[in-house]
C-alpha cells in the first residue's frame, strides 16, 4: 500500500463528495472496520453514517485540503469549507484529519480536531497546497 496515493485518494473523494452530500461516496473510502471519530469529544462512529447526519442540513458546501503529510501507513490532511445550510446560515469549519490506512488504502482510524465560526471566513493560509 502507498501511503501518499491512499491519502489523495481519501483528499479526492472527500473533495467530491462534501460538496454533493454523497454518503456512498464517503463510504467508499473506509474499511468495514473502520473506526471514525469526527472530534475529540464525541464516540466513534461509522463513516457512512456520520456523513447522512452531517450533510443532513447541508444546502451546499465549498471545500478544500492541504497536501497530506505522509509517514508509515498514516496521514495528516489539513481541510477547511464554508456550508450553507437549509435555514439560510453560513458556517466555516477548519480542522485536520489523522489518517490511517490498511493495506489496501482505505481509511481504518480517523481522528479529527477542527473549530468553527459562524459566517463565511476565507483562511488563506489554511488547507493549501
Amino acid at each position: 500500500m502507498d501511503a501518499t496515493a491512499a491519502a489523495r485518494a481519501w483528499v479526492d473523494g472527500w473533495s467530491r463528495a462534501w460538496p454533493s452530500g454523497d454518503t456512498d461516496a464517503v463510504a467508499a473510502l473506509y474499511a468495514e472496520e473502520a473506526r471514525f471519530f469526527s472530534h475529540p469529544f464525541r464516540e466513534h462512529q461509522e463513516p457512512r453514517a456520520y456523513a447522512a447526519w452531517a450533510f443532513a442540513e447541508q444546502l451546499s458546501a465549498v471545500c478544500r485540503f492541504g497536501v497530506p503529510v505522509v509517514a508509515g501507513d498514516r496521514a495528516a490532511v489539513d481541510w477547511w469549507a464554508v456550508i450553507a445550510t437549509r435555514d439560510g446560515a453560513e458556517e466555516t469549519v477548519a480542522g485536520t484529519s489523522l489518517l490511517r490506512f490498511d493495506a489496501d488504502g482505505r481509511v481504518v482510524d480517523q481522528r479529527d480536531a477542527w473549530a468553527s465560526r459562524g459566517g463565511r471566513h476565507e483562511l488563506p493560509h489554511w488547507a493549501t497546497g
